[in-house]
């Protein structure tokens, strides 16, 4: 008696489960139906573009812009290499669009590295102020996102044109005697976009030392740890995820960076975006334009799997 009211008991329960998951699966259902609208969006929006620009990326480029439906690798091939005028049969590297690649990626990282060095400080100092303050604070740090990026760039060049504030104050002051060209140079994009994207580096590190515990910290002077030893062992260790998430913030942006290399570049000085803008505008050669832009996102693709593998290490590390 006692064996077949287990069963039954048993069967029951079975039978509680089966019902518990098909009512999930049912649930998840309308889910993914509710949810139709907006993936039917994203992917005619932005999968559909990207098409576009990977079946231009190998088609032939008509003679006054467009593209002739035939299938080439010339695109490609331009993006790295280049043909002799006179002798078609050699070959080179193709120099200039190197250098614009090269220009790109030094400069984006330059300027993350630059936001980084002056948003841990900031944001350090944001989280140790009293909880009522550090609204203030935020505040502050992200009012330049209310003004538009061609407002916010030609302050920059208010700032460092050779009449601007710094020429000014440094001959006032006679220390230079004539304008120091900063106008139209690689170094006044990475102040310029230095500017832009800093406050993408100081949120995400001021979450995670919003999280940290001072406990840790008492605790590390308390076993005669240096500030700078707390420092290295015990803050960058925890707050090294939203280093790694402002990194990324300011890099991605920065590579495809058009309008601040635009101005303050004055065109010399181009990035992938200029020269992209620049295959599909005057040159008319919308295959390589297109090639181009894939280049720019395997670029931004990498990025993105690097930034996955680093936390993912570092979740890991944690849980284990």
């Amino acid at each position: 008696m006692a064996v077949t009211q287990h069963i039954d008991t048993t069967g029951a329960q079975a039978g509680a489960d089966m019902a518990a998951l098909t009512a999930e699966r049912e649930s998840h259902g309308w889910k993914w139906l509710l949810s139709l609208p907006a993936l039917t969006i994203l992917v005619f929006a932005a999968s559909g573009p990207l098409l576009i620009v990977l079946i231009y990326s190998v088609l032939t480029p008509a003679e006054y812009g467009g593209v002739v439906w035939e299938l080439s690798g010339r695109a490609w091939f331009q993006v790295f290499f280049r043909r002799d005028i006179f002798d078609p049969d050699e070959v080179t590297l193709n120099w200039s669009h190197l250098s614009v690649l090269w220009r790109s990626v030094s400069l984006a990282f330059q300027t993350t590295v630059i936001c980084a060095i002056l948003g841990f400080p900031t944001a350090w100092f944001i989280s140790t102020r009293p909880p009522g303050q550090r609204e203030i604070w935020l505040l502050l740090i992200t009012i330049p996102f209310w003004t538009n990026l061609v407002i916010r760039t030609f302050a920059i060049q208010e700032v460092i044109r050779n009449q601007g504030v710094i020429n000014s104050l440094l001959m006032n002051l006679n220390i230079i005697h004539s304008p120091i060209q900063m106008m139209y140079t690689d170094f006044a994009i990475l102040v310029g976009m230095a500017y832009v994207f800093l406050p993408l580096m100081v949120l995400p590190v001021f979450a995670a030392m919003d999280k940290l515990d001072t406990r840790l910290l008492e605790a590390g002077y308390d076993l005669y740890a240096s500030r700078w030893e707390v420092l290295r062992r015990i803050v960058f260790p925890l707050v090294r995820p939203g280093f790694i998430a402002g990194s990324i913030l300011v890099f991605i942006p920065s590579i495809g960076s058009y309008v601040t290399p635009r101005l303050l570049g004055g065109g010399r000085n181009m990035m992938l975006s200029n020269l992209i803008e620049l295959q599909f505008g005057q040159g008319r050669n919308w295959p390589l334009g297109a090639a181009l832009a894939l280049t720019l996102l395997v670029i931004v693709l990498v990025a993105l799997v690097f930034y996955l593998r680093t936390i993912g290490g570092d979740e890991d590390k944690q849980h284990g």
